[in-house]
């Protein structure tokens, strides 16, 4: 937060769009703590407080790490409690906020605006408010589609009203790619259901690509509209981390968890498990038996993460991908990043490089005080976890996935608490709260260039 000077009024803060984001995301995670942590939302005695902290920071930040078992523990008030709190978490407090001043009539503030483009565009708003509509439209469009399509499904091991809670909660949970289940082993029992696994992963992807690459994919089918730039990368970099994900868990796990199923379950499972990683947290098969390989490439998976303007997280696939050419164009003497016959502008490529460098030292500081936390004066082979299982837990808090190798609940009050803010981090973005802090004003001046040694 900054300060402006004003003589004879004092010295009056002034916020930023970005704390806005900031503000809002914080505000509703205390409050859903408020709200899970009251003996109404618990079945038998209350959660603590912390537990309810991070229940409700791994709703709002649609991450779906759980401490205690969302179908068991939590009263049908206390899970509704958690699937309001995605579906903020989703699509943003913000955009929730705007959306109703919109359709009261209210004017929208320039910074209101601002908050709105910055979650969701990379470009001005041509149309502000139909933007808007349009984004909540396809999101309980999608839902209730999948939601539908799920009532199906349950329907053979659920009575009607059951089946449709279960449907309804699901959908929105995987759409808004945030993991929560109902079930006490996730999707396991349906790994071999064609239909169950089609329609997660479909509302996976759909969640997870952006809204205005999903308000764009109809240029797929029109030969007077071409999809932008942005649209083209997210979704060329999304069908190859599927597909390289999925033979590479296929791969890797054909020996072991994969064994025991038919190939419609081989297949099934190492697409599944090669989608979920995108920032959703459901699985079909048991992450606490993978081989360490697949645990180490769902890492890389989950690192990546989601695409912008998304319901996900993680450093976005057209970061990765701009990362990747960015690196190869400057091997071979290059300074601009040009692909598709377009050229990025500087200040992409240096978002990228600075986006992906405070993502690495998230995970990294995360990591280490965790292990630190967990293993304080213990040798190493006797330590409660292994680095895999920390690594992959920061991660996946970072990237808003949702998957553990089943240590979350083991953890202690403190490495929650860390966890509370890795999660956080990953929601906003750790390059949003760096640049909230940064003075308004830009530099007039620079210094004499001295070249130093570097490699």
């Amino acid at each position: 937060m900054t300060f402006n000077e004003n003589p004879g009024k004092g010295v009056k803060p002034s916020l930023r769009p970005a704390h806005y984001l900031l503000f809002g995301f914080a505000g509703t995670i205390l409050i859903g703590a408020l709200l899970l942590w009251l003996p109404i939302s618990s079945n038998g005695n209350p959660i603590s407080f912390v537990d309810a902290l991070f229940t409700s920071t791994s709703a709002v930040c649609v991450t779906g790490l759980i401490v205690v078992d969302t179908g068991t523990k939590f009263t049908h008030f206390g899970q509704m409690v958690i699937l309001t709190l995605i579906q903020l978490g989703g699509l943003g407090i913000m955009t929730f906020s705007v959306f109703f001043m919109i359709l009261l009539g209210k004017r929208i503030s320039f910074k209101g605006r601002a908050a709105i483009h910055d979650s969701f565009s990379h470009s001005p708003f041509k149309n502000f408010s139909g933007m808007l509509k349009a984004i909540f439209a396809l999101t309980f469009g999608i839902e209730a589609l999948g939601a539908l399509g799920l009532t199906l499904f349950f329907l053979k091991d659920f009575p009607l009203k059951r089946a449709l809670y279960l449907a309804v909660f699901h959908s929105v949970s995987a759409f808004c790619n945030a993991g929560f289940s109902l079930f006490p082993d996730s999707l396991i029992r349906y790994q071999n259901n064609i239909g169950v696994n089609i329609i997660f992963m479909a509302l996976i992807v759909l969640g997870g690509i952006g809204f205005l690459v999903l308000i764009d994919l109809p240029a797929l089918f029109d030969r007077h509209r071409h999809l932008s730039l942005h649209s083209k990368i997210v979704l060329a970099t999304t069908g190859a981390l599927i597909l390289g994900g999925a033979l590479f868990i296929f791969l890797s796990e054909y020996g072991n968890q994969l064994t025991a199923l038919p190939w419609r379950g081989k297949i099934l499972a190492s697409f599944f498990q090669s989608v979920t990683p995108r920032t959703a947290g459901f699985n079909t098969l048991n992450y606490a038996k993978l081989t360490h390989a697949t645990l180490f490439f769902t890492v890389f998976l989950m690192f990546v993460g989601a695409s912008p303007g998304s319901c996900g997280g993680g450093i976005k696939t057209s970061t990765f991908t701009i990362l990747i050419l960015m690196i190869w164009r400057r091997i071979h003497g290059h300074r601009k990043v040009s692909l598709l016959k377009r050229t990025l502008p500087q200040g992409v490529t240096d978002r990228v490089i600075i986006i992906t460098f405070l993502a690495f030292v998230t995970v990294f500081v995360a990591t280490l005080l965790i292990l630190m936390v967990e293993s304080w004066g213990v040798p190493y082979g006797m330590a409660r976890w292994h680095l895999i299982n920390v690594l992959f837990e920061v991660v996946s808090a970072f990237g808003t996935v949702g998957l553990s190798t089943g240590i979350t609940a083991f953890l202690s009050s403190a490495s929650k608490v860390i966890l509370v803010c890795v999660m956080y981090l990953g929601r906003v973005g750790p390059a949003t709260v760096a640049f909230s802090l940064r003075p308004q004003e830009e530099e007039h001046f620079q210094y004499a260039e001295e070249s130093a040694m570097i490699g």
